[in-house]
């Protein structure tokens, strides 16, 4: 499709499909008591997430599970660390002081980050590996998917405060993620962003191709550099044609045989609603939005309507509705703003240890990953809903 370029400048089913929405407090309107509420679930998760999983030894690093056990890794993998991350950005976008006593926090995420980034990466290109570097562990593979969130989130950090050395990390790791481009012609659909450079798979994910086009669209609406959109479009163009099913959801990945891995994961079909918004945004062109409008609607249909919104990781529905909600700051309407409060109110009553305020789920140890996907959830829907555009 033709494009005009313009000037840049989650029983819980049923509640989340049908649970009422509690009248607000005397002498205070709905969206400002429930901004209240999910402000303090969010500050609540968040203190129990330094107690219980923050290692404390000057790394600024994190464990990856409460309660530890024998064996485990001393600090957690990158992945899980890039949500804690996210989950403090998130917290800064509180309104007034609230917010802004946790930029010190985010500076020490920024400290803890560090520790995974590596120029050992197969490509040349330097990135963040899976486990941190010495001192402090012996490194990993690189996955892109883990530095594209990085790299999305940077974003959000210069979108917010105007954070230029966020922004170029944000650059190098889109860097990154062309120097996983399959270039192979004689693969089976050749092309897309493999999943990682570890020799034990050679995927190609939706999560590989379409976060990257995300920051890649991000980055090119703040610099006006024309490569960004064109790689955008090369990753977008190949997901579209490989992974998209007939249902109008995605896929999770193929392989270099042509096979396809078909779950369908909420934070797969979010990632790609959001790329549509911001190429309906840069191009003006309808059709772009109409897809995302498309997407969102299948994938409501599957994943809340249908029941499916709990069995999901809390991580993924924290990407997928953080994105719904980029869609909402260009329609308007408020469906999937309400299914994502649905969502976290049914995990506070029945996921959360008011002991410890850490969540559980499928009956194991609390992982770090999914704290910080609660506290992501819970603060973004406190956030004043002006702020919606600097998602993801």
């Amino acid at each position: 499709m033709r494009i005009r370029i313009v000037a840049v400048a989650a029983t819980a089913a049923a509640l989340l499909v049908s649970a009422p929405t509690p009248a607000p407090a005397a002498g205070q309107s709905a969206p400002a008591r429930w901004n209240s509420l999910n402000a303090t679930r969010a500050v609540a998760s968040y203190q129990a997430l330094q107690r219980y999983l923050a290692v404390g030894d000057g790394s600024e690093l994190y464990r990856e599970l409460y309660p530890v056990a024998v064996g485990d890794n001393p600090y957690s993998y990158e992945w899980p660390f890039s949500q804690v991350h996210a989950a403090t950005l998130d917290l800064t976008g509180l309104s007034g002081p609230l917010g802004a006593g946790y930029r010190s926090d985010l500076a020490a995420r920024a400290v803890g980050q560090e520790r995974y980034w590596s120029t050992r990466g197969t490509t040349g290109v330097p990135g963040y590996a899976s486990y941190p570097e010495a001192p402090f562990g012996s490194g990993g593979d690189f996955f892109y998917d883990d530095n594209e969130w990085v790299g999305l989130l940077d974003v959000q950090q210069f979108l917010m405060f105007g954070d230029r050395a966020a922004l170029g990390r944000a650059e190098k790791l889109f860097t990154l993620v062309q120097s996983g481009w399959d270039s192979d012609p004689g693969h089976a659909a050749a092309g897309g962003v493999f999943w990682t450079q570890a020799p034990w798979s050679t995927d190609r994910n939706t999560v590989s191709n379409m976060p990257g086009a995300e920051l890649g669209l991000r980055l090119y609406q703040i610099t006006g550099k024309r490569s960004y959109l064109d790689w955008s479009l090369r990753m977008y163009d190949w997901t579209n044609r490989y992974l998209l099913s007939p249902d109008g959801l995605y896929w999770d990945h193929l392989d270099l045989a042509g096979t396809v891995e078909k779950t369908f994961w909420s934070y797969n079909q979010g990632v790609p609603v959001a790329v549509n918004v911001l190429l309906y945004r840069i191009t003006h062109d309808r059709t772009y939005l109409r897809r995302a409008e498309s997407i969102a609607r299948a994938a409501y249909d599957y994943f809340v309507t249908g029941g499916r919104i709990s069995a999901q990781p809390p991580v993924f529905n924290a990407i997928f509705f953080k994105n719904l909600l980029l869609l909402e700051s260009v329609t308007g309407g408020s469906t999937y703003h309400d299914a994502m409060a649905r969502y976290a109110a049914t995990v506070w009553g029945q996921n959360r240890d008011p002991g410890t305020g850490l969540f559980h789920f499928g009956g194991g140890p609390t992982e770090a990953l999914q704290q910080a996907a609660m506290i992501q959830i819970f603060a973004v829907l406190a956030w004043n809903p002006a702020r919606y555009p600097l998602l993801y």
